[in-house]
């Protein structure tokens, strides 16, 4: 599908919770010195101005990045939020990094960033933004295909990120089915999986198909900051498929802070748990 454009939802709390998974992700990478892939199926356009038509026809940012913006920044967010500061000049919110960029910007000279972006308006976007970084490659082509392509990436050591829109049910399945393929190309790579909490429930689909195909760990973060039959996504989800030492640990300190932050109370909002406990 051709027709989602991440502009309308950037800086959301979805975001919000993704990409503080994404940044602990990245931390557990560069604690060693040895190099890293970043490889991502669906990209968008990687910097979001919060002032353009998408972003101010719908809000969402203000509920989300805009909170947390104007709050004391609580320790545990800092390096989160940090990657937020980078794109900002001043004290005033005006842009949201998106994933792309948070890899970016944490990224070191020898790893390197391989992303996928199908949208024609979303990926000249893309292009644009790292256009003079040689650490990046930004490929116009399937998400899933192009990923699968890829695999096992140079360097070796890495993550895939799986983002996409869940416009069409069976994204669902799909994404189960590239798991299965991608992780038989490679093993030991990390893949996090964002999936949104719907009224509808496919995501449960998701969850049962990660958990039964997934060769290795996988822990689960949920946050969610509605009751389920309010309407609309009422929480975010994410998998991560070989997680890192003690990222469950961080998690469980993280999230319930960042739920507090946009008002929820953290021991209703917050779920973390092993889908498949670490060997």
């Amino acid at each position: 599908m051709l027709s989602y454009q991440h502009g309308f939802h950037a800086g959301n709390f979805a975001d919000l919770h993704k990409h503080l998974v994404l940044t602990a992700l990245l931390e557990a990478l560069n604690r060693k010195p040895k190099p890293w892939s970043y490889l991502e199926t669906h990209s968008g356009r990687a910097l979001y101005d919060l002032a353009d038509a998408q972003a101010q026809k719908t809000g969402e940012y203000r509920q989300g990045i805009a909170r947390l913006w104007e709050q004391e920044w609580p320790e545990p967010l800092q390096t989160y939020l940090q990657q937020v500061k980078r794109v900002n000049s001043g004290q005033a919110l005006t842009h949201y990094p998106g994933s792309p960029t948070i890899a970016a910007g944490m990224a070191r000279t020898e790893d390197r960033i391989r992303l996928m972006e199908l949208h024609p308006a979303e990926v000249d976007a893309l292009r644009q933004v790292f256009d003079r970084d040689e650490r990046v490659a930004v490929h116009h082509r399937d998400g899933y295909e192009g990923v699968s392509a890829l695999l096992p990436p140079t360097p070796r050591r890495g993550l895939v990120l799986i983002d996409p829109a869940y416009e069409v049910k069976e994204e669902y399945a799909q994404v189960v089915r590239f798991l299965s393929k991608a992780q038989r190309r490679w093993p030991t790579g990390m893949f996090a999986i964002w999936y949104p909490l719907l009224a509808a429930n496919r995501w449960q689909a998701l969850v049962d198909g990660v958990k039964a195909a997934a060769e290795g760990a996988v822990l689960r973060s949920e946050l969610q900051v509605a009751a389920a039959d309010s309407g609309g996504m009422y929480g975010s989800g994410m998998l991560v498929v070989n997680p890192p030492w003690q990222l469950d640990q961080q998690l469980q300190q993280t999230v319930p802070v960042l739920a507090k932050s946009l008002g929820c109370d953290p021991d209703k909002a917050v779920r973390n748990e092993w889908l498949v406990a670490a060997q």
